[in-house]
C-alpha cells in the first residue's frame, strides 16, 4: 500500500502554525506569538475532531477554554474528553511558546467561577527550548490518529520507556498490557462496549452528527479520508468505531487479502483521581505521547469506547487499571497510510479578552 499524499493544508482551510523569524528580522509582536502559538493548539487530538476549544489573547496573556457547545452530550456527559481534548492543546500551545524561545507562565484548572476556563498562558522570559522539544514539536502538524491495525514492524527500542516517564511527568500513569490476558481483556471490554453504544440511538446520532459524508465542507469531525472503508481486524481485535455506518465511506484497504493486521501493543492511560484537573493532566500526557511516538516513527489508535460506558471504566479500573481512573485505551504501532485530518481556521477559535469567536457558516454541527 502506497502512502497517501495530503493534499496542501491552504485547501482545507488548515491552519499551519507560523514558521518563527530569524533574529535579525527582529522579535514577534504579541499578537503575531498568539497566532503562531494558537494556529499550533488547534493541531491537538480531540474526541472525534470536535476541536472542543476556544482562545482569548490580551497582550502576553493567552487564555484556553472549553467550548460546551462542542461536547459529546451523549458520550461524554461529564465533559472528561471534552477536558482531555483541552489539556492536549494546552501542552500544545505551551510546546508553540517553548519553540520561540519563552518561558512558559501558566495557571490551569480550579476556577470555580469559571468553570469552562481551563488555563491561562503568560511569556516573559526567553529560554532557549531544549532539543527534545522542539523534536515534538516538529511532530505537532504530522501527527495523526490511526483508526485501525498496524504493520507488523515493532516500536523501536526506547519508546515505551519514554512514554512512561514523560506520562509521569504530566500526573498520569502509562500502563503497557504486557501479557496475552491483559490484551485480550481490554479488547474484550473495547468490543463490550462498542456493542453497547451502538444500541443507543442518541449514542448514535450524535456519532452521526461528528462523522460527515464524502465531500462536506466540514472543517471539523472525523473525516472520511482519516478511516479504513473496511474494518481491520485484528487479533485480539479491539473493534473500531463505524463512522461511516454502513456506507462504505473511507480509505481503501491495503490489499484484498488483508483480512487481519497487527493490534500492536495495547496501553492504558491513567490518573489517580478523577477530577477536571486530572482530565486536563490526562490530555497533557496523550499529546506529549503522541509526539513522542511520531518522532520514534509510530503511530496510535485511540479507544476510548470502553471509558465512555461508566460500568465498564469500572471494570477497567478494578480489573486492570490497579485503582487508578483510566482515561483512555490506546494501541501503539508502525503504519504506512496517513490520513488527513481537518482544523477550523484561526477566525474561529481565537478572539479578543472575554469575548468568543464566531464560527463560520460552514462550520456547523
Amino acid at each position: 500500500m502506497g502512502k497517501l499524499a495530503s493534499p496542501p493544508a491552504r485547501d482545507l482551510g488548515v491552519v499551519t502554525p507560523l514558521v518563527p523569524r530569524d533574529a535579525e528580522q527582529g522579535p514577534l509582536t504579541a499578537a503575531q506569538v498568539t497566532a503562531y502559538v494558537v494556529g499550533a493548539a488547534v493541531w491537538a487530538p480531540s474526541v472525534h475532531n470536535t476541536q472542543p476549544w476556544w482562545f482569548a489573547a490580551e497582550g502576553t496573556e493567552i487564555a484556553l477554554y472549553a467550548d460546551a457547545g462542542r461536547q459529546l452530550n451523549v458520550a461524554d456527559p461529564s465533559g472528561r474528553e471534552m477536558m482531555i481534548s483541552c489539556g492536549a492543546a494546552l501542552f500544545t500551545a505551551k510546546l508553540a511558546l517553548r519553540s520561540l524561545g519563552y518561558s512558559v507562565e501558566s495557571r490551569v484548572l480550579p476556577d470555580p467561577a469559571d468553570p469552562l476556563l481551563v488555563a491561562r498562558l503568560r511569556w516573559r522570559r526567553r529560554v532557549a527550548p531544549a532539543g527534545f522539544e522542539l523534536r515534538l514539536f516538529s511532530q505537532v502538524t504530522r501527527r495523526r490518529t490511526h483508526r485501525g491495525g498496524f504493520e507488523p514492524q515493532p516500536l523501536l527500542p526506547g519508546l515505551l520507556e519514554a512514554l512512561r516517564q514523560g506520562a509521569t511527568r504530566d500526573g498520569a500513569a502509562l500502563r503497557v498490557a504486557s501479557d496475552v490476558g491483559t490484551m485480550a481483556a481490554l479488547a474484550a471490554v473495547v468490543e463490550m462496549a462498542e456493542r453497547v453504544q451502538r444500541s443507543d440511538s442518541g449514542y448514535v446520532r450524535e456519532l452521526a452528527v461528528w462523522a460527515p459524508p464524502p465531500g462536506s465542507r466540514r472543517l471539523d469531525g472525523v473525516s472520511p479520508s482519516s478511516y479504513p472503508a473496511r474494518p481491520e481486524r485484528t487479533n485480539p481485535d479491539f473493534t473500531s468505531r463505524d463512522f461511516a455506518r454502513g456506507h462504505g465511506w473511507g480509505l481503501p484497504a491495503s490489499s484484498p487479502a488483508a483480512a487481519t493486521r497487527f493490534t500492536g501493543v495495547a496501553c492504558l492511560l491513567t490518573t489517580p483521581t478523577d477530577t477536571p484537573a486530572d482530565w486536563v493532566n490526562a490530555g497533557h500526557a496523550l499529546q506529549r505521547l503522541l509526539l513522542t511516538s511520531a518522532s520514534y516513527g509510530a503511530a496510535a489508535a485511540l479507544n476510548s469506547q470502553p471509558v465512555e460506558v461508566g460500568w465498564l471504566r469500572d471494570i477497567i479500573r478494578v480489573q486492570l487499571g490497579d485503582d487508578s481512573y483510566p482515561q483512555l485505551v490506546l494501541r501503539l504501532g508502525t503504519v504506512i497510510q496517513s490520513a488527513i485530518s481537518l482544523r477550523r481556521p484561526l477566525s474561529s477559535v481565537l478572539a479578543g479578552a472575554g469575548r468568543e469567536p464566531t464560527a463560520p457558516a460552514d462550520s456547523g454541527h
